[in-house]
């Protein structure tokens, strides 16, 4: 019987025939923690009453969530993790390095084949590099920073054909959202959503992620992609020189496979205040909004930055809105600088603030007030997302996000785009 991507990799990291269904224990790659999570963690590995981690190489921490630290309790949790850094010789990325989703992919960490856990829910986001990646809980990280190994039941998986090209004005984070929209926020629940098809293959990586970045919104565990060409180059340009691809088996087993072909999808809109409440732009425009924010792990890639700035060019932010752009690293920020994509949007009225998680999850940057409207790359729109249960999220791709911040309501962003 064939095996999907999820089976081969747990096979392969337990040393047993794994199927959707069995329980092994593995051998995990690659350990990340982010502030919100780590010093749990941290406090976890301390009650364990083990002295070294197991292998620091193989451990990352990113201080991203309240970056720079907004008040002083949250600066202690910073500094715990700052001495733990030192203590054990893990890797530490702190404030201003960007967000942890981002960096793991860009430093190098992650790769064909790996098994990769982080205790923050979009570790699926390393999906769309052939690995197996999921969140756990602080506990379980510390476990995992112990012994190298934790435990996982083999999910089922969900196979997407996607077929055509996306059309023009519709972007990775338009498809995803639709695919949620189909399934539903708890369609795919513990199961593995494999993403395949011409509309995936012609993506770029930082496209692929996006899509890869949101598999936990419909429940699934994690989101996979098939290597190829495009992205042994990639990888070899962000330094993880090994390779080691895995294909589903012609004849593997899969819970269901869905098709859809994309080469009319509409840009699309999640209106709050849950991700699967999806509707085509058609049918929220001229919406007002208040805020528009462009960044997070989902959308703050150098190619986000780029199709905003490519709509803002030229052109100003309606004087009611406040565009706020957050860079998903200082990498990111310095090549937007460099080629005069920050120009564009900071001329075009955008705060840019440090990069990191924005105002995605609400611990101090760009709160908004009761009853605004707020439209955002990000990928979740639950009340309170943003720091405040009484504003209303709006979720879409950077160019709808642009186009919407220029006229001061939802806004289709076809009209603008050039190809």
């Amino acid at each position: 019987m064939g095996k999907t991507i999820v089976e081969k990799i747990l096979s392969a990291h337990s040393g047993q025939d794994a199927s959707a269904g069995d329980i092994v224990l593995a051998e995990v790659d690659q350990i990340m923690g982010q502030d919100g999570t780590s010093p749990l963690a941290i406090k976890a590995f301390r009650e364990m009453e083990v002295e070294r981690v197991y292998d620091p190489t193989k451990i990352a921490m990113v201080i991203d969530h309240s970056a720079p630290s907004p008040n002083e309790g949250v600066s202690a949790l910073h500094n715990l993790m700052r001495e733990f850094k030192k203590e054990q010789g893990i890797t530490l990325y702190d404030i201003g390095e960007g967000v942890c989703h981002q960096l793991m992919p860009e430093r190098g960490h992650v790769g064909t084949g790996d098994l990769v856990v982080g205790a923050d829910s979009h570790t699926c986001t390393y999906g769309a590099l052939n690995a197996f990646s999921t969140g756990v809980g602080s506990t379980d990280l510390a476990a995992a920073m112990a012994t190298g190994k934790l435990w996982f039941k083999v999910p089922p998986t969900i196979r997407f054909e996607l077929k055509g090209i996306l059309p023009a004005g519709a972007f990775a984070k338009d498809l995803i959202l639709f695919l949620i929209g189909q399934v539903t926020a708890d369609g795919a629940t513990y199961k593995a959503a494999e993403y395949a098809g011409e509309a995936i293959s012609a993506l770029s990586i930082d496209a692929r992620m996006t899509i890869a970045n949101m598999a936990i919104e419909m429940g699934a565990k994690a989101g996979l992609m098939e290597p190829d060409e495009k992205l042994r180059e990639w990888l070899v340009a962000h330094g993880y020189t090994k390779w080691n691809p895995v294909y589903p088996d012609p004849d593997a087993v899969y819970e269901k496979v869905l098709e859809y072909d994309v080469s009319e999808l509409e840009p699309q809109v999640a209106k709050p205040h849950t991700v699967d409440n999806v509707s085509p732009i058609s049918e929220v425009a001229g919406t007002p909004i208040q805020q528009a924010v462009i960044g997070t792990c989902t959308n703050g890639r150098l190619e986000d930055l780029r199709i905003a700035a490519s709509i803002l060019k030229g052109r100003k932010v309606h004087p009611e809105v406040r565009l706020i752009v957050a860079p998903a690293s200082r990498r990111v920020f310095l090549e937007a600088m460099a080629d005069g994509t920050i120009s564009a949007l900071v001329e075009a009225g955008a705060a840019v603030v440090t990069p990191g998680c924005g105002p995605c999850v609400g611990t101090h940057n760009g709160v908004p007030s009761d009853g605004e409207n707020v439209i955002s790359t990000a990928n979740r729109n639950f009340k309170g997302r943003m720091g405040n249960s009484n504003a209303y999220i709006y979720l879409a791709s950077p160019a709808t996000v642009a186009a919407s911040a220029l006229a001061g309501e939802i806004t289709d962003p076809r009209p603008y785009i050039t190809r």
